[in-house]
């Protein structure tokens, strides 16, 4: 699936199941809460904090789709096509970025 099929199909799926989009603050906040699951599985993980019981059956790659599924939403709300601005921030970070991380000490 692309980035634009993405977008549509969240669309055609808020459309039909979703009955409308929530208002853009809202959205907004369901994706900090969103992206907090996922910050809590990566420190129980990757990090020093220990799985409770009751978080034994996460599952990160679900938490990180329901991340994008709301941020597609907020897109698509604002007009915004995430192909085009993905490629336009790979560009600026490939001109500003191109010997910054060669000449990062700490990352050799």
């Amino acid at each position: 699936m692309t980035i634009k099929e993405a977008q549509e199909a969240v669309d055609q799926w808020i459309n039909k199941t979703g009955v409308r989009y929530f208002n853009e603050l809202t959205n907004t906040a369901i994706l900090m809460e969103e992206v907090g699951e996922v910050a809590r599985i990566m420190s129980r993980k990757y990090g020093e904090q220990s799985f409770k019981k009751s978080d034994e059956a996460v599952d990160l790659g679900g938490e990180m789709a329901d991340v994008l599924f709301v941020l597609i939403c907020l897109a698509n709300q604002t007009g915004i096509d995430l192909t085009e601005a993905l490629e336009q921030n790979m560009q600026k970070k490939s001109i500003r970025d191109a010997d910054r991380h060669h000449n990062n000490p700490k990352l050799k």
